[in-house]
């Protein structure tokens, strides 16, 4: 059997340059480890960079005393945690690896020689730990190094301070799910910041005269005082000093203990980042001062205060956010904080807080160099200030009134604005895993040269080592690089997207407008507000909110963020109180459907849009209670768009495939003509009913038509027996149904035709058709839970007198013998809609040279017209009502301008092919077209038409009936003429525009049909 070469087997291992490894190997104390235990050797190459360890072992051995070489050598030789913990160190970060080789007795602190269960210490140890390395008293009011020990103070305070860092990454390093332990290790690194600048303070007080007449305070900011530091960064810092008791008697007055202040902070940060024998900690950053760099670098208390009210930035108050005491006078540190505080968690009050601080995260984005932008994991799109940027805009926006959130650490905030409601769980989640991902990225990135650094970097080879040392499993088709750039991409994406959705969130801004009483919906504060707003009924509204927001439940958590906003958006309506008591419906109706509050709380745009709806709209309210799933049809890129005829085809013919019963497929042909409907209503509602009309209405009629004639034929058929119709099936569309251009009360005006298959019985034929057609009337008609659609066929042939269905051969003998001049005008909105296609085309060829009949109308035939029109207006307009108010019969209405339309139509279609159309505003522009009417009488005719059917169709979603002689006639009730006029786009403060519009408008339309039809 042949044995493995040594390079070989390094190869096996993990090692990079085999070779090299090998030669290494040649070391004499190497071999005999390599002789005793090829363990050993296995376990370097399993670490983050094998070649990197091998090579600092061999540094640090021989580097070291012979004891020192002796503890090496039996840690290697050991399996456990201790050598674990040494290649773990070695393997990723080769600054500390340089830090053992120049002090190899360090070995034994990464290797826990003191006990594997101390690993990480507490603030208070850390603190006492450093000092004591500096010879001061941790317990002395003014920490004092004697002047004996001050020059070597700083080297030791690093050494003492780089002892525990390695502990830390040893710690960090070996835990089998770094994830996990990263909020500790960024606490402990924080934690050991602070007692090194505590230390750091005691060397500056023995250097400076007078400092025991000064109290100085540290206040940790950013990552120090959120305890999420990270192993080489600035420590930002802001110092607040008083004179101390006993100074003025020592002549020390505040503007010379201001100057003594300073240079104690110098010294610090000079004992901290100045050369010296021991490598520099970092820098201290007092750049988030006020004034930052041009400001001075010790404040007062008062200065503090006076600066942050009057002069500070939005991004001023968010840097407070994470103001932590963390060295030096401590009574001092907390007087700072409870001072500065109040004004943290106001200043979203401030004008354009949300905007600016939203601002100033696309600034920093912007700043990123673009040839950076794919690799940065702190400032660019789905980085670090992503989620923390994020984390602290909602904090400020709701911390005034929500304490449990007002957390300096990221996560354990993102926890708490989950729990909160603010947040949904799942995004939280999410967010809190990415943050963790992206935080272990930067670590273990840093802690390879200990150099400040958030780019993510290039080559196949550091790429390895970050993977490996973040412990990363690659499936069986990639390798661990591989897996750290896909886990990197999904993060960046996750993050990203998390971050435009809560940061850029359109409820913030208007939660942020809200004094604090009114966003904490208080009872007093509240009724209040609401009679200033509008609300007719406080008192009512008031029992609302507090059925909505009363408990301690999720969902009353969110409904207290959403509704001091919506209670001002519920005003953009004519009737907030209706919108108010429709938002609890529907509420309540909702139950304990997350979805939907997710939807409200996430996307301002739904928030605000479903108030209007809800107190503009008594039709639109009605339908989302019987819907509530159409709430989510308001969001961007939501579903109002209506569906086409080909898509509710498809849709219709899907359903009926699936279903197996007669009511079930009548139920779903209503439902969704219902869903339609409503589609509908809302997008009106939204547009201010921009549209001129609205076809989607007559989409979903032909719809429901189509289907009830399919399940009606079957039916019959089956209670006949028989697999196939007997005759083949038309519904021909009549009247407003056949233009397309049904309002929201319309009835289905149709005709039935039917035509006999070869060989089969007339009289049985006819039967049939007459059983279909009954059928289709009642399935559709008929009350169940989903709106019925009357079915009119009073314009067949001799109206109600005649059958209900005929043969294709009985209208061609009645239109050739009988047909009277009102049928003939009606067959020029005749559109097939439903059944036969062939028989259909056959329809339309039958009637075409009737309704478009050469030489148009002789003499009597035209004064039999106007006959007729003259009498509809003065026996159909309801007694009592104005014929100028009347929008369908009245003066200037739909009636004049559609008879006036017909009148050009019967008069020039057969000789003007645009007129042969079933849609009246085609019509009237292929009448100017034509020059059959001028470009002026076109325009008042189409906007009184337009006006008047808007109108119609208001009156409809404002009041929510749908039947009665009412829905045609413009208010006069001020109240109803405001909702009416608010949904078609007038101002809310004069509603009589519409009054005034409508009736000059109407009135030349009338001017143009008494010129146009009756030849005035």
């Amino acid at each position: 059997m042949r044995v493995p070469s040594l390079t070989t087997s390094l190869i096996r291992w993990g090692f990079k340059d085999a070779t090299r490894a090998a030669s290494l190997m040649q070391e004499e104390w190497l071999g005999d480890l390599y002789a005793q235990d090829p363990d050993a050797l296995r376990a370097v190459g399993e670490c983050a960079d094998p070649d990197l360890a091998l090579l600092t072992l061999v540094r640090i051995h021989d580097n070291a005393s012979a004891a020192e070489r002796d503890a090496l050598r039996t840690v290697l030789l050991e399996a456990g945690e201790p050598r674990e913990r040494l290649l773990a160190v070695l393997g990723a970060s080769a600054a500390l690896g340089d830090t053992l080789v120049h002090h190899p007795a360090d070995v034994a602190v990464v290797t826990g020689e003191r006990g594997a269960g101390i690993l990480l210490e507490s603030a208070e140890d850390l603190r006492a730990s450093l000092l004591r390395a500096v010879e001061a008293d941790p317990d002395a009011p003014v920490p004092l190094v004697p002047q004996h020990a001050l020059p070597g103070a700083v080297d030791a305070m690093r050494r003492a301070y780089r002892r525990q860092l390695l502990r830390v990454a040893a710690t960090d390093l070996t835990r089998p799910d770094p994830l996990s332990v990263l909020p500790g290790v960024a606490a402990a690194l924080a934690d050991l910041a602070a007692a090194a600048l505590e230390a750091a303070l005691a060397i500056g007080r023995a250097q400076i005269e007078h400092a025991e007449h000064v109290r100085l305070a540290v206040l940790g900011m950013g990552k120090t005082g959120g305890r999420e530091l990270n192993y080489i960064s600035d420590v930002d810092v802001v110092f607040v000093a008083e004179p101390a008791d006993g100074a003025a008697e020592a002549g020390i007055d505040e503007d010379r203990a201001m100057r003594i202040g300073a240079r104690l902070a110098s010294a610090m940060a000079r004992a901290c980042s100045s050369p010296s024998q021991e490598p520099a900690l970092w820098e201290v950053d007092a750049a988030l001062r006020p004034e930052g760099k041009q400001g001075p670098l010790v404040r007062t208390l008062a200065s503090h205060l006076a600066y942050y009210k009057r002069w500070a930035k939005t991004w001023e108050f968010q840097a407070l956010l994470k103001a932590r005491p963390v060295a030096g006078d401590r009574d001092l540190a907390d007087a700072y904080l409870e001072a500065i505080g109040p004004m943290v968690w106001t200043a979203v009050q401030r004008e354009n807080f949300v905007e600016d601080a939203q601002a100033m995260r696309r600034r920093v984005e912007d700043h990123v160099p673009r040839k950076d932008a794919d690799r940065q994991l702190k400032l660019g799109a789905g980085g670090l200030r992503d989620v923390e940027f994020t984390v602290q805009l909602l904090q400020l926006v709701h911390g005034r009134l929500a304490p449990e959130i007002r957390s300096r650490n990221t996560l354990r905030a993102l926890a708490a604005l989950a729990a909160e409601g603010f947040v949904s769980r799942a995004d939280a989640a999410r967010l809190a895993v990415c943050y963790r991902f992206l935080r272990l990225m930067e670590h273990r990135i840093q802690l390879y040269r200990m150099r400040r650094s958030h780019l993510l970097p290039t080559k196949e080879a550091d790429l390895d080592r970050l993977a490996r040392s973040m412990r990363l499993v690659p499936d069986e088709e990639s390798d661990v690089a591989t897996e750290l750039l896909v886990r990197w991409r999904h993060t960046r994406r996750d993050v990203r997207r998390l971050h435009e959705e809560l940061f850029y969130r359109p409820l913030l801004p208007a939660t942020a407008r809200l004094s604090a009483d009114d966003a904490a919906l208080s009872p007093e504060a509240a009724k209040a507000r609401l009679a200033a707003l509008g609300y007719r009924a406080p008192e009512a509204a008031m029992k609302h909110i507090s059925a909505l927001t009363d408990g301690v439940s999720r969902r009353a958590a969110i409904q207290r963020q959403l509704l001091p906003v919506m209670l001002a958006w519920f005003t953009e309506g004519t009737d907030p109180d209706a919108g108010l008591l429709g938002f609890r419906a529907l509420s309540e109706e909702m139950g304990s459907e997350y979805w939907y509050l997710k939807l409200l709380r996430d996307s301002g745009v739904v928030a605000h849009d479903l108030a209007i709806v809800l107190s503009s709209s008594k039709y639109a309210a009605d339908a989302l209670r019987r819907s509530p799933e159409s709430v989510k049809w308001l969001a961007e890129g939501g579903d109002l768009t209506p569906r086409s005829p080909e898509q509710l085809g498809a849709e219709m013919d899907a359903t009926l495939r699936r279903r197996t019963s007669s009511e079930s497929s009548i139920t779903m042909v209503r439902f969704l003509r219902r869903r339609e409907l409503a589609r509908t209503a809302l997008s009106d509602v939204l547009t201010r009913l921009s549209a001129v009309d609205t076809p989607a209405i007559s989409y979903a009629a032909d719809a429901a038509l189509r289907g009830a004639l399919r399940i009606a034929a079957h039916d019959v058929c089956t209670e006949w027996g028989i697999e196939e119709t007997p005759t083949l099936l038309l519904i021909v569309a009549m009247g407003r149904l056949g233009g397309q251009e049904l309002s929201y009360s319309s009835d289905a005006d149709v005709m039935f035709v039917h035509d006999p298959r070869p060989g089969e019985d007339h009289d049985r034929a006819q039967k049939f058709a007459l059983a279909v057609a009954q059928r289709v009337a009642n399935l559709l008609g008929q009350t169940s839970s989903e709106p019925s659609l009357e079915v009119d066929a009073t314009l067949r042939p001799e109206g109600r007198n005649g059958p209900l269905a005929r043969s294709f051969a009985a209208y061609q003998e009645y239109y050739g013998r009988w047909s009277s001049g009102w049928e003939r005008q009606a067959l020029l909105r005749a559109r097939p809609v439903a059944g036969d296609v062939d028989l259909g085309r056959r329809f339309v060829d039958l009637i075409d040279p009737i309704r478009y009949a050469p030489g148009g109308l002789d003499d009597s035939q035209l004064r039999e017209f106007r006959r007729i029109k003259a009498r509809v207006e003065s026996e159909r307009l309801p007694r009592g009502v104005s014929p100028q108010r009347h929008l369908k019969l009245g003066r200037g209405g739909v009636a004049d301008v559609e008879w006036t339309v017909q009148f050009l139509q019967l008069l020039h279609a057969h000789e003007v092919p645009g007129l042969r159309t079933t849609r009246t505003l085609e019509a009237l522009q292929a009448a100017k077209e034509a020059d059959l009417i001028t470009a002026s009488d076109e325009e008042r005719l189409r906007r009184a038409w337009s006006m008047a059917v808007r109108a119609r169709d208001a009156i409809v979603l404002y009041t929510g009936r749908t039947s009665g002689t009412k829905l045609d006639v413009l208010p006069s009730e001020r109240r109803e003429l405001a909702g009416v006029a608010h949904l078609m786009g007038y101002p809310d403060t004069s509603p009589w525009r519409l009054e005034e519009d409508y009736l000059r408008v109407a009135r030349r339309a009338r001017a143009v049909v008494e010129r146009v039809f009756y030849g005035e």
